[in-house]
């Protein structure tokens, strides 16, 4: 199989160890080649997210040797309107787990021995947690301020982590100078397609468990790993005539780092600059995303809504989760918070998911 260049088209063998194309450029994994959505097709004898494999780019069944069971996790009833997905139901206690695992089958399939990634934390902590379960050595660089409790877990599973001074965006420069100058392998999240097709699952699991697809989906939105997957999926369910109509996106941003925000509100055709403020809501606080074209051609072309979670509403969110026994960390919560803006600005929304996407005890600080 070949990845295909966002920036050139030109095509490279996934076996490449180099995490970009020759000229820069993003790489991407073709899609339109997969067997359309089918029932049959599904792998009920397997209990986690590769049960869906057949519309997943893989390599061979590298994954049942990685696999720690990730997905397959329960929706459940907040309100009259709105269900949650419960994506901190997994082994590191984060959805990044369904990207995780996917990655890491990839990188063991072609032979890897070491990697580096960046990190806000649950990324840093499903992949580390994946490559101690594969034998792959591993070192995570997170930014300043990113939850102890994150950087217990990367190194409770072997890894080494590296906190860096600055952003989360500088904190990527970091790495990737590293990634540049010792040839390192680079499991980024962001970076490696192969991450997409773990979150793509979330989107089969929701239309196996629901039979449908809810109305109108909000998901958080930072570097795009669960967006861009879920994206993928739902395309891959029109085209195979499963769904009559895409849902109604509303990707989630925070209030004090919105750049896919500000670019929509002003209408510019490329990512507005922005300067990050601090933020509870430390998972989605990416000023520079690096597939910023991809995610803006995806808004554009399914008419996604952008919508900014209150920085003075996270906390009390958080709150009103616990005390109806949802205990989840601040970037979820800023889920909620988004909700209940959305519903100021365009009324009543039922029919919604929201993904829980981490652990509270992850972002205790």
């Amino acid at each position: 199989m070949n990845y295909i260049c966002t920036s050139c088209g030109k095509e490279t063998p996934t076996s490449t160890f180099h995490n970009t194309c020759e000229c820069g450029g993003l790489f991407s994994l073709p899609q339109d080649h997969l067997p359309l959505w089918q029932e049959s097709l599904i792998d009920k004898s397997v209990w986690s997210q590769f049960r869906y494999h057949a519309f997943m780019n893989l390599d061979g069944d590298v994954w049942r040797r990685v696999s720690m069971g990730e997905g397959r996790t329960p929706i459940a009833s907040y309100n009259g309107s709105v269900f949650l997905k419960m994506d901190f139901m997994m082994p590191t206690l984060s959805f990044k787990d369904r990207g995780a695992a996917a990655l890491v089958s990839h990188m063991k399939a072609i032979g890897v021995k070491k990697c580096v990634q960046d990190s806000s934390g649950n990324a840093g902590v499903a992949v580390a947690a994946y490559c101690a379960r594969s034998g792959i050595a591993c070192e995570i660089y997170v930014p300043e301020g990113t939850s102890p409790n994150k950087i217990a877990m990367i190194e409770g599973f072997g890894a080494k982590a590296v906190v860096v001074p600055g952003t989360r965006d500088h904190c990527a420069e970091v790495c990737r100078s590293k990634v540049k100058e010792e040839g390192a392998y680079y499991a980024n999240h962001v970076y490696n397609p192969y991450f997409y097709e773990g979150t793509k699952a979330y989107i089969y699991e929701t239309f196996e468990q629901l039979k449908r697809i809810p109305r109108h989906i909000f998901i958080e939105l930072g570097n795009g790993t669960l967006y861009i997957g879920a994206v993928l999926a739902l395309e891959h369910l029109m085209r195979s005539g499963v769904i009559d109509e895409f849902p109604q996106l509303i990707a989630v941003q925070s209030e004090n780092c919105a750049p896919f925000y500000e670019t929509e509100e002003q209408g510019s055709s490329s990512l507005v600059e922005v300067t990050p403020k601090p933020t509870l809501a430390e998972g989605i606080a990416i000023g520079k995303p690096a597939r910023a074209g991809e995610v803006l051609d995806m808004i554009r072309r399914h008419n996604v809504k952008v919508i900014t979670a209150p920085e003075d509403r996270i906390l009390p969110c958080r709150e009103e989760m616990a005390k109806r026994g949802f205990y989840v960390e601040h970037t979820t919560a800023a889920a909620l918070a988004a909700y209940y803006r959305y519903c100021k600005k365009f009324g009543p929304t039922e029919d919604a998911l929201l993904s829980l996407c981490g652990a509270g005890l992850k972002s205790e600080h």
